[in-house]
Protein backbone atom coordinates (compact mmCIF):
# COMPACT_ATOMS: atom_id res chain seq x y z
CA UNK A 1 0.00 0.00 0.00
CA UNK A 2 1.60 3.22 -0.98
CA UNK A 3 2.63 6.13 1.62
CA UNK A 4 0.08 8.65 1.70
CA UNK A 5 0.99 11.59 1.11
CA UNK A 6 1.34 14.27 4.06
CA UNK A 7 0.01 17.69 4.18
CA UNK A 8 1.77 20.79 5.64
CA UNK A 9 -0.18 22.19 8.17
CA UNK A 10 -1.97 25.59 6.86
CA UNK A 11 0.22 27.99 9.22
CA UNK A 12 3.35 26.72 7.36
CA UNK A 13 1.66 27.97 4.45
CA UNK A 14 0.96 30.85 6.07
CA UNK A 15 4.17 31.60 7.41
CA UNK A 16 5.81 30.47 4.08
CA UNK A 17 4.10 33.00 2.15
CA UNK A 18 4.35 35.80 4.79
CA UNK A 19 8.26 35.30 4.16
CA UNK A 20 8.00 35.54 0.38
CA UNK A 21 6.12 38.64 0.44
CA UNK A 22 8.62 40.43 2.66
CA UNK A 23 11.31 39.52 0.89
CA UNK A 24 9.91 40.73 -2.66
CA UNK A 25 8.87 44.12 -0.62
CA UNK A 26 12.22 44.04 0.33
CA UNK A 27 13.75 43.80 -2.97
CA UNK A 28 10.88 46.74 -4.50
CA UNK A 29 12.19 49.41 -1.61
CA UNK A 30 15.55 49.03 -2.64
CA UNK A 31 15.02 49.16 -6.55
CA UNK A 32 12.82 52.28 -5.84
CA UNK A 33 15.24 53.83 -3.78
CA UNK A 34 18.07 53.36 -6.58
CA UNK A 35 15.44 54.83 -9.10
CA UNK A 36 15.00 58.53 -10.34
CA UNK A 37 13.91 61.23 -8.14
CA UNK A 38 10.24 62.32 -8.96
CA UNK A 39 9.92 65.27 -11.69
CA UNK A 40 6.77 67.56 -11.90
CA UNK A 41 6.35 65.75 -14.96
CA UNK A 42 5.59 62.77 -12.80
CA UNK A 43 3.13 64.36 -10.59
CA UNK A 44 -0.82 64.56 -11.33
CA UNK A 45 -2.21 67.72 -11.57
CA UNK A 46 -5.56 67.21 -8.80
CA UNK A 47 -8.54 69.24 -9.00
CA UNK A 48 -8.51 72.37 -7.54
CA UNK A 49 -10.95 73.70 -5.20
CA UNK A 50 -12.73 77.03 -6.49
CA UNK A 51 -11.32 80.17 -4.90
CA UNK A 52 -13.14 82.02 -2.30
CA UNK A 53 -14.90 85.58 -2.95
CA UNK A 54 -12.77 88.48 -3.30
CA UNK A 55 -9.56 86.74 -4.19
CA UNK A 56 -6.84 87.32 -7.15
CA UNK A 57 -8.56 85.01 -10.30
CA UNK A 58 -5.92 82.24 -10.92
CA UNK A 59 -3.04 83.27 -13.55
CA UNK A 60 -3.99 82.32 -17.06
CA UNK A 61 -2.48 78.98 -17.34
CA UNK A 62 0.00 78.91 -20.87
CA UNK A 63 -0.61 76.63 -24.00
CA UNK A 64 1.57 74.07 -22.28
CA UNK A 65 2.97 73.37 -19.39
CA UNK A 66 6.72 74.30 -19.97
CA UNK A 67 5.71 77.06 -22.59
CA UNK A 68 8.11 79.61 -21.14
CA UNK A 69 11.87 79.36 -21.54
CA UNK A 70 13.88 79.19 -18.32
CA UNK A 71 16.07 82.55 -17.65
CA UNK A 72 19.07 82.11 -18.93
CA UNK A 73 21.24 83.55 -16.15
CA UNK A 74 19.42 80.57 -13.63
CA UNK A 75 22.44 78.08 -13.52
CA UNK A 76 22.56 74.74 -14.91
CA UNK A 77 21.41 71.07 -13.36
CA UNK A 78 18.44 69.85 -11.79
CA UNK A 79 16.66 73.03 -9.81
CA UNK A 80 13.60 75.28 -8.78
CA UNK A 81 14.04 78.83 -10.96
CA UNK A 82 12.19 81.67 -9.82
CA UNK A 83 11.99 84.84 -11.64
CA UNK A 84 10.85 87.96 -9.91
CA UNK A 85 9.93 90.18 -13.11
CA UNK A 86 7.60 87.30 -14.10
CA UNK A 87 6.22 86.24 -10.80
CA UNK A 88 6.94 82.80 -12.35
CA UNK A 89 8.30 79.37 -11.16
CA UNK A 90 10.25 76.62 -13.35
CA UNK A 91 11.20 73.15 -12.21
CA UNK A 92 14.10 71.93 -14.49
CA UNK A 93 15.62 68.13 -14.60
CA UNK A 94 19.00 67.41 -14.54
CA UNK A 95 19.30 67.84 -18.53
CA UNK A 96 18.33 71.07 -18.30
CA UNK A 97 14.83 70.55 -19.90
CA UNK A 98 11.69 72.90 -18.02
CA UNK A 99 9.29 69.99 -17.11
CA UNK A 100 6.51 72.03 -15.68
CA UNK A 101 6.55 76.02 -15.72
CA UNK A 102 3.96 78.44 -13.67
CA UNK A 103 2.64 81.69 -12.69
CA UNK A 104 2.76 82.62 -8.40
CA UNK A 105 1.53 85.26 -6.32
CA UNK A 106 4.32 86.52 -4.38
CA UNK A 107 4.36 88.27 -0.97
CA UNK A 108 5.25 91.79 0.26
CA UNK A 109 8.90 90.45 0.80
CA UNK A 110 11.15 89.43 -2.09
CA UNK A 111 13.79 87.24 -1.88
CA UNK A 112 17.31 88.74 -3.38
CA UNK A 113 18.29 86.85 -6.63
CA UNK A 114 21.09 84.44 -5.97
CA UNK A 115 21.08 80.80 -4.98
CA UNK A 116 19.65 78.93 -2.33
CA UNK A 117 18.30 75.34 -1.03
CA UNK A 118 15.61 74.33 0.38
CA UNK A 119 16.13 74.25 3.89
CA UNK A 120 13.23 73.17 5.52
CA UNK A 121 9.16 71.39 4.09
CA UNK A 122 6.17 71.58 5.93
CA UNK A 123 3.05 69.56 5.00
CA UNK A 124 0.21 72.25 6.29
CA UNK A 125 0.19 75.37 8.88
CA UNK A 126 -1.47 78.67 8.41
CA UNK A 127 0.44 81.35 7.16
CA UNK A 128 1.14 84.93 8.79
CA UNK A 129 -1.89 86.11 6.90
CA UNK A 130 -3.86 83.55 8.53
CA UNK A 131 -4.76 81.87 5.57
CA UNK A 132 -4.37 77.68 5.70
CA UNK A 133 -1.70 76.83 3.64
CA UNK A 134 0.15 73.29 2.31
CA UNK A 135 3.54 72.31 0.57
CA UNK A 136 5.08 74.85 2.29
CA UNK A 137 8.96 74.70 0.86
CA UNK A 138 11.42 77.13 2.88
CA UNK A 139 14.64 78.70 1.23
CA UNK A 140 15.36 81.53 2.03
CA UNK A 141 15.21 84.37 4.98
CA UNK A 142 15.31 88.45 4.28
CA UNK A 143 14.55 91.07 6.66
CA UNK A 144 13.50 88.74 9.42
CA UNK A 145 10.84 87.34 7.51
CA UNK A 146 10.94 83.34 6.43
CA UNK A 147 10.18 83.04 2.28
CA UNK A 148 8.59 79.86 0.94
CA UNK A 149 6.36 78.64 -1.66
CA UNK A 150 2.98 77.25 -0.68
CA UNK A 151 -0.02 77.35 -1.70
CA UNK A 152 -3.75 77.61 -0.48
CA UNK A 153 -5.53 74.53 1.38
CA UNK A 154 -8.81 75.86 -0.55
CA UNK A 155 -7.16 77.02 -3.77
CA UNK A 156 -7.33 80.70 -3.33
CA UNK A 157 -4.58 83.45 -3.80
CA UNK A 158 -5.87 86.67 -1.10
CA UNK A 159 -3.92 89.55 -1.65
CA UNK A 160 -1.35 90.20 1.70
CA UNK A 161 -3.16 92.22 4.52
CA UNK A 162 -2.35 95.97 4.27
CA UNK A 163 1.09 96.46 6.42
CA UNK A 164 1.62 92.99 6.87
CA UNK A 165 5.64 91.34 5.77
CA UNK A 166 4.60 88.15 4.28
CA UNK A 167 7.46 85.91 2.28
CA UNK A 168 5.04 83.26 1.42
CA UNK A 169 5.25 82.87 -2.20
CA UNK A 170 1.52 81.16 -3.23
CA UNK A 171 0.88 79.12 -6.20
CA UNK A 172 -2.36 77.03 -7.88
CA UNK A 173 -3.11 73.77 -5.79
CA UNK A 174 -1.95 71.45 -8.37
CA UNK A 175 1.22 73.45 -9.04
CA UNK A 176 2.23 73.10 -5.36
CA UNK A 177 1.43 69.53 -5.36
CA UNK A 178 3.81 69.78 -8.14
CA UNK A 179 6.68 71.74 -6.20
CA UNK A 180 6.27 69.78 -3.07
CA UNK A 181 6.98 66.21 -5.62
CA UNK A 182 9.98 67.99 -7.26
CA UNK A 183 11.66 70.12 -4.12
CA UNK A 184 13.25 67.61 -1.89
CA UNK A 185 14.93 69.11 0.94
CA UNK A 186 18.74 70.09 -0.43
CA UNK A 187 17.04 70.98 -3.94
CA UNK A 188 18.73 73.96 -5.68
CA UNK A 189 16.42 77.29 -5.86
CA UNK A 190 17.94 80.01 -8.01
CA UNK A 191 16.00 83.36 -7.73
CA UNK A 192 16.67 85.83 -11.33
CA UNK A 193 15.32 89.29 -12.10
Amino acid sequence: MPVAARRLPSWAWVTGLTAGAIVVIGALTVKAEQGPHPTAASVEPSASASASAGTKPAPAPSASPTAQSVPEASGTGRRVVYSLEQQRVWLVDADDQARRTFTVWPGTVDPAPGSYTVSVRKGATTGSDGVEIEHIIYFSVRSGVNIAFSNAVDGSSPPPAAGTQTGGIRMAKADGAALWAFGATGTIVRVVE
